[in-house]
Parts: structure tokens; C-alpha cells; sequence
């Protein structure tokens, strides 16, 4: 990690420190690296973090904060590991929800690294603090004891994430709290299963979260994502609704409060995944129509509208 002018047995041990570490105009520290956009130099911190708590709270996700500057050589070189090795970005790619947070010239930020634990002037960056769904700190972690060399190792770093990675919710009893809650508030379950990897599935997903949509949708059922990868019996749940091995995810199955199926997103030509096309749009629509209590046809067509909306700025973005 960047030091800037300090000894090279310092340097070699690493961390950009901040005791001369904020990089003269005009040089370079051997670390240096271009000052490339890694870290966003206007966010708000405070809300870089409520943001991804928020969404960590959602998919049972751990947030990892990262303290360090566009100028730190080794924050570059972390967040490129974060990227290259295949292992420790599947482990972040599940498990947390990474947030940059940009110190400065160590002038940014310093309150937030307080609050936390990151002893920065002490340990330099780049500096890790992982935070729970509810947006308390687990643990801390200074990385220059996960350096070798002039890199990071990886088997340190994924070490790390592991140990501190949140246990796996089961989907049986995810599944089980949503059905009772369905009873209690006379709605059906809309259940759909989905995978970090699966692309269509961050599309459903954000279609859903959407404020009109949601709105909508909660008048009629409690929504329920079940993870087939990171959940304990997810695939298993998966296999027991959907025995097809080609129907691919995301798949939808909406439930009475008994846990009977009312309908699914199997069409005439299989499953439709996230609706685009006019004929899943269409089966999307006649899913909610068949299932829909407190639903009538002014709501159901607006989320109709919203569909065709949507399916037109997904085919223009990739045209």
C-alpha cells in the first residue's frame, strides 16, 4: 500500500499511510497507478452506505466498505483482485455489497472511518470494515497483513470474506413465514427464484422494487425471492415447483396462503423469465389477473404500461 516518502522497510511492509502519504504534485510513489475513476470523489459517503445496507438487508448480504483514494496504488490493486480472481469476486458477488468510500487527501470521510473502527492515520489504506444487514460493524481489517509482495494474496482475501460472509437463510422457512403472512393479511405469495449471476433476474427484481409497481403488487400478494444458489434448500424448493431442467430462472409461481399453485410463469412456450416480448408480457398479465384479489383491471393495466415501458428501454439499450 502507498506511503509516499517513507522508508523503504516501511514500504515494504505496506499500507498508504497517512503520515506523508498524500502524494506530492508532481511525483510518484513506487505504487503509483493512474488516478483512474475508482473511487466517486463527489459521493456522499453516508449515503453510499444506507443505499447498500439497504440493499444488503434485502438479499441477506454483508456490506464491505473500502476506504482509500483514487491515488492509492495498492486500493487499485485490491479492487483489481476484487475483479480478476474468479473466487473472490464470486464471494463478493454473493455475499456483500461493496461500497468505495473515498477519503481524499485524508480530508473526507474521516468521521465515517471513525465511527467504524478504521484507525486509518495508523494503518493507511486501502482498509476494510464489514457491516451487518442492520448496518452494525462485524469486524475490521487493515490489509496490509493480506499483502505479499507487491500484490495481495488471494487466499488471504478470500479467507477473509469467507469468515465473515452471513449464514445462509433457509428457503423452507422463508417460504413457510411468507405463507402465514399471506393468511394474516388475505394476500397469495409471489414467489420467484433467482441467482446472483442471473441477469434477467436483477431485471425482475428492480421491476418489483419500483414504487408504483410495488405499491400495486402489495395490495395482492407478499413478495418472496428465493435464492437458489446462496439459500439453504433453494435448489431443492426449485426442483420441487419446477422439475423442467431447461425453464431457466427467474420463475415465478404465485400461491394461495395453503401453498397451492395459482399460476406460474410457464407459457405456451415455456417459461417466460422476466416478460419483454408482447406474448410474456401478455401471460405476465393474465398471471395477475387470474390471481389478483384486491387488484382490478386499472391496476393490473398499469403494471402492463410499466411492462411495455420497460421492455422498450431494455431493447433500446441493447440496439
Amino acid at each position: 500500500m502507498v506511503i509516499g516518502l517513507l522508508s523503504a522497510a516501511i514500504l515494504a511492509f505496506g499500507a498508504c499511510s497517512r503520515t506523508v502519504a498524500d502524494p506530492v504534485p508532481g511525483k510518484q510513489s513506487p505504487e503509483h497507478v493512474s488516478p483512474a475513476n475508482l473511487y466517486d470523489e463527489s459521493a456522499d459517503g453516508e449515503a453510499q452506505i444506507a443505499t447498500a445496507i439497504k440493499r444488503a438487508a434485502s438479499k441477506n448480504k454483508r456490506v464491505l466498505l473500502m476506504f482509500g483514494a483514487n491515488w492509492c496504488g495498492w486500493c487499485h490493486k485490491l479492487h483489481d483482485l476484487f475483479e480478476s480472481d474468479r473466487e473472490v469476486a464470486r464471494i463478493l458477488l454473493y455475499e456483500y455489497e461493496l461500497v468505495l468510500i473515498d477519503i481524499g487527501r485524508w480530508d473526507k470521510h474521516m468521521d465515517i472511518a471513525k465511527r467504524y473502527g478504521a484507525a486509518l492515520d495508523k494503518t493507511g489504506v486501502p482498509f476494510l470494515v464489514v457491516l451487518d444487514s442492520d448496518g452494525q460493524p462485524v469486524t475490521t481489517q487493515e490489509t496490509g497483513s493480506l499483502e505479499e509482495g507487491d500484490h495481495h494474496n488471494a487466499e488471504k482475501v478470500k479467507s477473509f470474506l469467507n469468515k465473515w460472509k452471513p449464514t445462509p437463510q433457509d428457503a423452507n422457512r422463508l417460504f413457510e413465514a411468507a405463507l402465514k403472512h399471506a393468511t394474516e393479511h388475505d394476500k397469495k405469495v409471489f414467489l420467484h427464484f433467482s441467482a446472483p449471476w442471473c441477469g434477467w433476474c436483477r431485471e425482475l427484481e428492480r421491476f418489483l422494487a419500483g414504487a408504483e409497481v410495488s405499491a400495486i403488487m402489495a395490495r395482492d400478494y407478499v413478495d418472496l425471492e428465493i435464492d437458489v444458489d446462496r439459500m439453504a434448500k433453494g435448489k431443492a424448493m426449485e426442483r420441487s415447483f419446477h422439475p423442467a431442467e431447461d425453464g431457466g430462472i427467474p420463475w415465478i409461481a404465485v400461491f394461495d396462503n395453503k401453498g397451492k399453485v395459482q399460476a406460474t410463469s410457464d407459457g405456451p412456450d415455456g417459461n417466460i423469465g422476466f416478460p419483454v416480448e408482447p406474448k410474456e408480457i401478455a401471460h405476465f398479465i393474465d398471471m395477475l389477473t387470474k390471481t389478483a384479489q384486491h387488484n382490478g383491471a386499472a391496476e393490473i393495466g398499469r403494471i402492463k404500461t410499466l411492462l411495455q415501458r420497460n421492455a422498450r428501454r431494455i431493447k433500446s439499450t441493447n440496439h
